[in-house]
């Protein structure tokens, strides 16, 4: 049986990584983080949505190392702020931006709106390139929320603690790991995402490339 090529897993976030690693853990594919390779490229995200920024970082990584690479970019998007922070999710509170004060500005924002109306979604989209940077598959899914005004659970990052799941009355701060590694937007991507990946990198590892 031929070996499936190594593939590059185009982050630096390492909370992110390793909640990707875990939806391919079960999947034999050697997989590498950026981490590993310090002189790897840094890509700004500045596409015009979450699938030309997952595109890019999976291209540029690819071409770059010369391995197949995976892109990944997801958000959250707020009904009451059309969308917002949308693409924008990680620096929503500009150059410097953390976890709590990305939260701090989106509760400032959310102040007058009441809970009913306080309806958002995370975005999760993954693309997979070629060592040549060409994108060979892609995904994206989505998982239905609201926004609550104060952090519940101490699991997950982002705004984690602040997006409850109705049907279970849970933040995704507070649901196990088991949990949310089956419904959140992440985990459907990747569930739509793996039987392409593991078909191509079958492929490409019996045409040895």
């Amino acid at each position: 049986m031929s070996q499936l090529p190594l593939v590059i897993l185009a982050s630096r976030n390492a909370k992110k990584a390793a909640e990707i690693q875990t939806q391919l853990a079960d999947t034999g594919i050697q997989i590498r983080c950026m981490a590993e390779f310090p002189n790897a490229p840094e890509v700004v995200e500045d596409g015009d949505s979450f699938a030309a920024n997952a595109a890019k970082k999976a291209s540029q990584t690819a071409k770059a190392l010369g391995h197949w690479a995976i892109g990944e970019d997801s958000g959250i998007c707020v009904d009451a702020l059309d969308g917002a922070p949308g693409i924008y999710s990680a620096r929503f509170s500009g150059e410097d931006a953390t976890d709590e004060k990305n939260n701090a500005l989106l509760q400032e924002k959310l102040s007058n709106v009441p809970d009913k109306k306080r309806g958002a979604h995370y975005v999760c989209h993954v693309a997979l390139a070629d060592p040549s940077g060409e994108i060979r598959a892609t995904a994206e899914r989505t998982c239905n929320g609201r926004i609550i005004r104060n952090a519940r659970g101490e699991n997950g990052f982002g705004y984690d603690p602040y997006f409850l799941i109705p049907e279970y009355d849970r933040t995704f701060g507070e649901l196990p790991g088991v949990v949310k590694k089956s419904i959140s937007h992440r985990a459907r991507a990747f569930q739509q995402f793996l039987p392409q990946l593991v078909a191509i990198l079958k492929s490409a590892g019996a045409a040895g490339e």
